[in-house]
């Protein structure tokens, strides 16, 4: 299996400001866990390392169901109070995909992280960022994600 260069991680020495970061090759981006921490929906976590476990199953969903059709789907990582940032990941066939990070003026309160699906369909003016994005297979992207999410996982249950 080829190793996907996409990861969550969370800096837990601090509280849910600046305390995530995703990585996805050479990109590096720092963002918030807040908008994880205050979720209220019935899906959503107790803390937020469980919140981000949901989300992480959430994304798992989507990439299986892309395997399966083929298409652009969007998963968020990113939620702040005036946009939103997402991965944009195409795969038209169902197996070679194309993950790149980027920016919607959809703001983070307007939805829950637990329950993005609705969200996700709206994203119209996705705005990529230069030099964050990676070439993959999908099922590879998928096996890192599930691995990313077990991580999670664990230091939940520990």
């Amino acid at each position: 299996m080829n190793h996907v260069p996409l990861r969550l991680e969370r800096i837990t020495d601090r509280d849910v400001h600046n305390d995530l970061i995703l990585r996805l090759g050479a990109y590096r981006h720092v963002c918030d866990s807040y908008y994880l921490a205050v979720d209220e929906s019935a899906q959503a976590g107790q803390n937020v390392a469980d919140s981000l476990v949901r989300l992480l199953d959430q994304w798992g969903e989507h990439l299986q169901r892309l395997r399966l059709t083929g298409d652009t789907i969007f998963l968020p990582f990113d939620f702040s109070d005036q946009c939103t940032a997402w991965l944009r990941v195409s795969s038209p066939d169902g197996g070679q995909a194309t993950v790149e990070a980027g920016w919607s003026s959809i703001e983070g309160w307007s939805f829950y992280p637990s329950d993005f699906t609705e969200t996700a369909a709206r994203v119209h003016d996705f705005k990529p960022v230069v030099n964050a994005s990676v070439e993959c297979d999908l099922g590879d992207l998928i096996a890192a994600v599930t691995q990313n999410r077990e991580a999670f996982a664990l230091h939940t249950n520990s």
